[in-house]
């Protein structure tokens, strides 16, 4: 974190010896691709690496893309959402163009292969936080769905329940809770603390045993993001869904409870 110019002069040190470590075993870094992103501070901050007997000047950059999600410095997710969906309407356009009708089964296929990925791709992190956005992305579902033979005057409701599909937010929250169950049983490999803290029962009996703690969002920002949104749908599971012993288990469990 970058509160004062100490903290510039201490990321300076660690990036001459991530080169020392570089030049060590014999690698080489694509200076071209070495940018720094300035994210929540404004304090005035320069860095350089050192290749070839060369220094490079870190160029600044309101956004980056990392493992294929656009991440700016303001936090927010706005393009990664219009990036997502224009993905998603040039598949469809490729569809309607090789497939004149539809049935069912065959466009439910084309969907789950080659469409749902790219809207839901790494969701938990880019998860959309206004409505305007996430319209988008239903409009874009809902011309899709319209593909299906006599589906095209159906009502998106309609369907969607026809072809036995939920909505884009009932569906990136079943994401959430099901990456939130991997992460609190160790199936991920990270470290759960930097995510959730299971709620102290000492005094508060309200809940389950595996209640998350609520933690305070200090901008409003915050609150939108994956450790924090899901919390209270989380802690309003039934015991018989936490328990369940493994992914798969609890996924046909969750889809049980929201029947």
């Amino acid at each position: 974190m970058i509160e004062k110019e100490g903290d510039s002069r201490d990321l300076q040190d660690d990036l001459k010896r991530l080169q020392e470590w570089n030049r060590k075993w014999q690698h080489k870094f694509n200076l071209d691709k070495c940018t720094v992103m300035h994210v929540g501070h404004k304090v005035a901050t320069q860095y350089v690496m050192q290749q070839d007997n060369q220094t490079w000047s870190l160029t600044a950059v309101t956004e980056e893309r990392d493992l294929g999600v656009l991440v700016s410095n303001d936090l927010k997710v706005s393009r990664q959402c219009a990036e997502s969906v224009k993905k998603a309407s040039n598949v469809l356009r490729l569809i309607k163009r090789h497939f004149f009708k539809l049935d069912k089964s065959t466009f439910l296929i084309l969907y789950k292969c080659y469409v749902r990925p790219h809207l839901e791709y790494s969701v938990q992190a880019w998860s959309p936080l206004c409505r305007r956005i996430s319209f988008v992305g239903s409009r874009c579902r809902g011309e899709q769905t319209k593909l299906v033979e006599g589906f095209k005057r159906l009502g998106y409701g309609t369907r969607l329940k026809e072809l036995g599909l939920t909505t884009l937010e009932k569906q990136r929250l079943r994401g959430d809770l099901i990456e939130t169950y991997k992460i609190l049983t160790a199936r991920e490999r990270v470290k759960k603390e930097d995510f959730f803290q299971l709620r102290q029962r000492e005094y508060d009996l309200c809940g389950h045993q595996f209640s998350l703690e609520v933690k305070r969002s200090r901008i409003n920002i915050r609150s939108h993001f994956f450790s924090q949104r899901t919390v209270k749908h989380w802690n309003a599971l039934p015991d018989h869904v936490l328990s369940a012993t493994s992914v798969n288990n609890f996924k046909n469990c969750l889809d049980s409870c929201e029947e």
